[in-house]
């Protein structure tokens, strides 16, 4: 169910939520966060369907904000329970562009006591997310660097202004190629990497991280090349003195494993969703220090 309100109030928001929950028996105890989404650039309703997604292994109250190109300084809003809203109830704030420049204080009134705040940046990515007034409030900032113009000065600049709760969803898509390499040199003799090759889509970010992830821990130098036809990484291979380890994705669903002295293995390894991405880092409301780390390695690296 969607309840539109125009040119309205933080505390009538509030109001109607309450009602709308007692019309019509709309039920949503045990939501375990406040998600903010600033979804300023991008597509709203991909947005709150991605989020929705989500919600249904976290149920929490969303909070997008999506400004709209009007002249007129006033506050709509939109109310999203029931089918419309996943395992969440959402609440879809259109202020005006001045408005926006204050976004946190709309939000303030509409926040779940007692909580964590994540705050989620699925189009342009700040220059400083924890100096943002949403990026302020919320124990976790989720940025998306994929469709970055020059994904390597956005990688620096985020490495600049980094903070304990940032993370990005081009390192959440690494989780399970780092999780397999892991896993495959620990079942060879000698562990020492000489050099590794990474292969895949024009100006990935995640390409970028994984190869200092691979510099800050193996010590070893990395090279990476590119497909203009690609989506996503295709393969990686590690040089060691005991052979090469390689994970190849050819077909952008399936992986084989290979390792010295053992026969290929076929994995399934499909691209993973947004809503996946943001679900696992929705399931962890600490920090991610390996992140940090792999983004200082990345500024160090490049620096030079």
């Amino acid at each position: 169910m969607i309840i539109t309100l125009p040119q309205t109030t933080t505390s009538e928001i509030n109001k109607r939520l309450v009602q709308a929950r007692k019309d019509f028996g709309v039920i949503t105890l045990g939501r375990v966060m406040t998600l903010v989404i600033d979804a300023t650039g991008t597509d709203v309703e991909d947005v709150i369907s991605t989020a929705n997604v989500a919600s249904r292994e976290h149920p929490c109250r969303i909070i997008v904000i999506a400004p709209h190109d009007g002249a007129d300084d006033c506050l709509d809003a939109e109310l999203r329970v029931g089918g419309d809203a996943g395992a969440s109830e959402v609440v879809v704030l259109h202020p005006s562009t001045v408005q926006a420049e204050h976004a946190d204080t709309l939000v303030i009134p509409l926040l779940l006591p007692d909580v964590p705040i994540v705050a989620w940046w699925p189009g342009e990515v700040p220059a400083n997310a924890s100096g943002t007034g949403i990026g302020r409030m919320a124990s976790r900032r989720i940025t998306d660097t994929k469709d970055a113009v020059e994904p390597g000065a956005v990688l620096r600049s985020l490495a600049a202004h980094y903070q304990p709760g940032d993370t990005d969803l081009a390192w959440t898509r690494l989780t399970r190629w780092r999780a397999l390499l892991a896993s495959a040199l620990e079942q060879v003799n000698d562990q020492r990497v000489s050099k590794a090759r990474l292969h895949g889509d024009v100006g990935s970010p995640s390409i970028l991280l994984l190869g200092s992830w691979l510099t800050k821990n193996l010590g070893c130098e990395y090279e990476a090349t590119y497909d203009a036809d690609a989506t996503g990484l295709l393969s990686i291979i590690l040089e060691t003195d005991s052979g090469e380890i390689s994970i190849s994705r050819p077909d952008a669903l399936n992986a084989i494993l290979a390792q010295p002295g053992q026969p290929d293995h076929a994995l399934a390894l499909p691209p993973r969703t947004l809503g996946d991405c943001l679900a696992e880092e929705l399931r962890r409301l600490d920090d991610d220090p390996v992140y940090g780390e792999a983004l200082a390695q990345y500024a160090l690296t490049s620096s030079k």
